[in-house]
């Protein structure tokens, strides 16, 4: 479904794009999910400063999400957030429900945000290639703030 905009990028463009946007949307969602959980649930040492280090990389995450659900709207098209298409669209590993202690969630969260930054940064190329370059641009901000957060979430696996 699309609406009318004058944006002058053909319908073909807008319609490539916000499949690209749609595609990381339900990956963006599923991390803002996986980084609640984390913060929910870790215990052990240095508790309160992972939890509140997975609330900043909830909060980076929410920010991705509106980011791109208002591009594909922008770009005339419907964002969907809902459960059903983010659970059966994400490609994000599936997180550790018996996750607890904190180095356990340091490595789930980080595998996941990794695995979004390699989509993401491919996501930039293809929007360049479609002709986007407010998507690619949009796309590459995104990667640098995921970028930020794995480098604060593997600080803390790393040894002295």
């Amino acid at each position: 479904m699309t609406f009318t905009s004058r944006i002058d990028l053909s319908d073909h463009v807008r319609k490539q794009a916000c499949g690209l946007l749609q595609a990381r949307l339900s990956d963006a969602l599923d991390l803002e999910a996986q980084a609640k959980q984390a913060h929910w649930n870790v215990k052990g040492p240095h508790f309160l400063q992972l939890h509140q280090l997975f609330d900043g990389v909830h909060d980076a995450a929410e920010d991705f999400v509106d980011t791109m659900a208002e591009r594909i709207t922008t770009l005339g098209h419907i964002a969907d957030g809902r459960v059903t298409t983010t659970a059966a669209a994400t490609t994000l590993y599936l997180y550790p429900l018996e996750a607890a202690g904190g180095e356990a969630h340091l490595k789930a969260l980080s595998a996941s945000i990794a695995a979004f930054g390699k989509a993401v940064r491919a996501a930039i190329d293809q929007a360049d290639t479609i002709g986007d370059a407010d998507t690619a641009d949009l796309f590459t901000q995104v990667s640098r703030e995921t970028d930020k957060q794995l480098w604060l979430l593997e600080a803390h696996l790393q040894a002295h």
